[in-house]
């Protein structure tokens, strides 16, 4: 019937993918809408359960695959080669940079840049646990602590991770860009049955509640934005407005490709982004202390970096983790497929050593530059300034206001504004295009020709998601968002311990094991006294070794092994007999160490 079905609509994709994600999708639109109350509770009271129990495996998770990262980077496998081994990059790295971080983290900095510090200098996480007071020199410190610990290395880890297992097992074994891909050392065949299926629909329906949270964040910024320029009000209407121009917006890009559309759009984002973050540090009179405080918290930040990493609020008990930290690692690793198979996408011919480097720090090194000097002028404004910062962001909780007032304390504050709102829209429009292109080709199972109108469906899909929590959830908006990120961020944690094991198998697998590492082998060394009384000792009852192999200072009983490329074959001559000039005594000219029958040392 799903064939029928699918053929009938002139689709071209794996039937029991497609509908079988999208028909979840619509059951909870629908029900979110008939069942508002019951169904808001059920959600509320399942992630309140899941923070309070296995908030601390969120933590873990995360730290895991920072580490995790790190070692295969560092190890011999960080020379693999995604794709080819005789292949280049397929784009520059300018290019490269500029899309990876469009989708991934652009719109996160946007919201969160201004909101993030402010808030914890206004409300300290540890103010329980350690004492901090409030909007105190320790609260600033702290505060740009957990900024960078939210939005740099951590959240980058999570996007690494699945991004090196689409990579590798896209473009090396040449698998389909699919979730189940990455389990084919565990699956085998098993990836296109009924478990594998099982998997890509998870990770679509993931993605696309994943991808919604961030266009709903979005929303609620550029409302926050419209109402104090031009009075708009916050509300449902005007919402659904926003979403449907986004939406919109967004399936013209889909329409248009990567090429025309989503890169071009990225390349206005991060031209954007950086001359607004060129604005704020100049044009607010405080360069020197935002330049000086960026260096500060980075070197903060990295010497605590293993006590926040560990953190789990376990003496206070505040609860403060679980709506801050757990749902950063829940929402990001909802929409961590999708990042992950646009990068891999991206990303063919580099090593695995210069994805990691390049997906992992580069992005986190631009966050802590951006976080610094968002951070430090809205410290500059509250300490040394007017302040109202933390009364609009902490007291009000308005959160989606946070850069704007921001800006409301510079020069040309409305024109600056309103260019602010752009980006932003911007950076939105790229979450959802780049989102629709990669959900239609994990429902696909390939990169090649599709019909229009799934890559549409999909835009609209996650629109549709959108709209139904922000407006008919029955909770505020943002709580809204955090219940749902924290409720399907829990099967993705799981899954990405088996991703590190599938990944790890198969490098093993096809780079092979190492061999043992040859050295040569040396003499036995005696005293000298105890070699003449042995070389005196006729009668002694004990057999002794051989005088020629034992000395009375180190020696070396055969030449340093020849060292050559681990999958070369040593020349004939070299494996019939090693040639003194290939050895450390005949590369550095040293004088050979002679025999002890040549010297008489025995």
């Amino acid at each position: 019937m799903l064939n029928r079905l699918h053929d009938g609509l002139r689709l071209r994709t794996t039937p029991a993918v497609f509908f079988g994600a999208a028909g979840i999708i619509i059951l909870f639109v629908l029900a979110t809408i008939v069942f508002t109350e019951p169904l808001s509770k059920a959600t509320g009271v399942a992630s309140h359960w899941l923070m309070v129990n296995l908030g601390w495996f969120y933590i873990l998770g995360v730290t895991s695959f920072l580490i995790f990262l790190i070692y295969i980077a560092a190890s011999r496998f960080g020379r693999v080669k995604l794709g080819p081994d005789d292949e280049g990059p397929e784009h520059s790295n300018a290019a490269w940079f500029a899309m990876l971080f469009a989708a991934g983290i652009g719109s996160i900095l946007m919201f969160w840049g201004v909101a993030e510090p402010v808030s914890h200098f206004g409300a300290p996480p540890r103010e329980g646990a350690l004492g901090i007071a409030p909007e105190s020199t320790a609260a600033a410190v702290d505060a740009l602590n957990f900024s960078l610990y939210h939005f740099t290395f951590h959240t980058w880890a999570i996007f690494t991770l699945p991004s090196l297992g689409f990579a590798y097992f896209i473009h090396k074994r040449n698998l389909p860009p699919r979730v189940s891909s990455i389990f084919q050392p565990i699956l085998g065949k098993r990836i296109h049955g009924p478990i594998g299926k099982f998997i890509d629909v998870v990770a679509i329906i993931g993605t696309v509640f994943g991808v919604a949270v961030s266009i709903g964040l979005g929303t609620l910024q550029i409302n926050g934005g419209l109402e104090q320029l031009f009075g708009v009000p916050q509300n449902a209407g005007w919402q659904l407005i926003i979403i449907g121009i986004v939406t919109g917006i967004a399936m013209i890009s889909v329409g248009l490709g990567l090429e025309k559309g989503i890169k071009v759009l990225s390349n206005i984002n991060i031209v954007g982004a950086v001359a607004l973050l060129l604005f704020v540090l100049v044009a607010g009179g405080s360069t020197l202390f935002m330049l000086k405080g960026t260096f500060e918290s980075f070197g903060s930040y990295v010497w605590n970096l293993a006590d926040l990493a560990l953190w789990n609020d376990t003496l206070a008990d505040t609860g403060w983790q679980n709506t801050w930290t757990v749902f950063y690692w829940a929402w990001t690793i909802t929409w961590s497929p999708f990042v992950g198979i646009f990068i891999a996408r991206i990303s063919r011919g580099r090593t695995i050593r210069q994805f990691v480097i390049g997906v992992l720090a580069v992005p986190a090194l631009f966050s802590v530059v951006w976080f610094g000097i968002f951070g430090y002028a809205s410290l500059n404004i509250e300490m040394n300034g007017e302040g109202g910062l933390v009364e609009r962001v902490v007291v009000d909780e308005d959160i989606p206001g946070a850069l704007f007032e921001l800006l409301s304390h510079y020069p040309a504050a409305w024109i600056v504004s309103v260019f602010a709102i752009a980006i932003v829209i911007i950076f939105f429009i790229t979450s959802l295009d780049s989102a629709a292109l990669v959900i239609d080709t994990m429902s696909n199972g390939h990169e090649d020709f599709n019909p229009l109108g799934q890559r549409l469906f999909w835009a609209l899909a996650v629109g549709l998601i959108t709209a139904t929590l922000l407006v008919f959830s029955g909770e505020g908006g943002l709580e809204a968002l955090q219940s749902i990120s924290i409720l399907i961020g829990l099967p993705f944690f799981i899954i990405a311990f088996f991703q590190m094991y599938a990944l790890h198998r198969a490098l093993r697998e096809d780079a092979g094991e190492m061999p043992a590492v040859r050295t040569r082998e040396w003499r036995k060394v005696l005293p000298p006294e105890e070699t003449i009384r042995r070389m005196r000792a006729e009668d002694d009852k004990y057999e002794y070794e051989d005088p020629v192999n034992t000395v009375t200072r180190p020696q070396p009983a055969t030449e340093v092994p020849v060292m050559r490329g681990l999958y070369e074959e040593p020349p004939r001559d070299v494996r019939r007999r090693p040639k003194r000039n290939v050895t450390l005594a005949g590369r550095t000219g040293s004088r050979r160490i002679p025999h002890p029958s040549e010297d008489g040392d025995s």
